[in-house]
């Protein structure tokens, strides 16, 4: 494969490999995308919290809840991320766009 091939080998990213772990371990696995995005295509088992609902769609959690967000690229479940944490949650986990985690998903 050589330097230039080994450098720019596309494969599962490590966040959404350790995702699946969370996944396989029982995490809750959050979409953050709009209805309309989720609609078209998600991650099985995913359910749906749009970015701007995060606040009201996580308050039924306990703040241990081991937690798996995810959107289309990986920022706005880096924001429902860092929202999460900042409010006490202290398992959450940026398994970033779904393409990613469809990607990474365990055969």
């Amino acid at each position: 494969m050589g330097l230039f091939g080994s450098l720019f080998a596309s494969g599962p990213s490590a966040r959404a490999e350790q995702a699946w772990q969370e996944i396989a371990s029982g995490a809750v696995v959050v979409d953050v995308r709009t209805p309309a995005e989720f609609a078209s295509g998600h991650v099985k088992g995913a359910i749906n919290i749009p970015l701007d609902q995060v606040a009201q769609g996580f308050a039924k959690y306990d703040k241990n809840t081991n937690i798996v967000v995810y959107c289309r690229s990986g920022n706005r479940s880096g924001q429902a991320q860092s929202f999460l944490l900042q409010n006490g949650f202290t398992k959450v986990h940026n398994g970033g766009g779904v393409s990613e985690m469809l990607e990474a998903e365990p055969k």
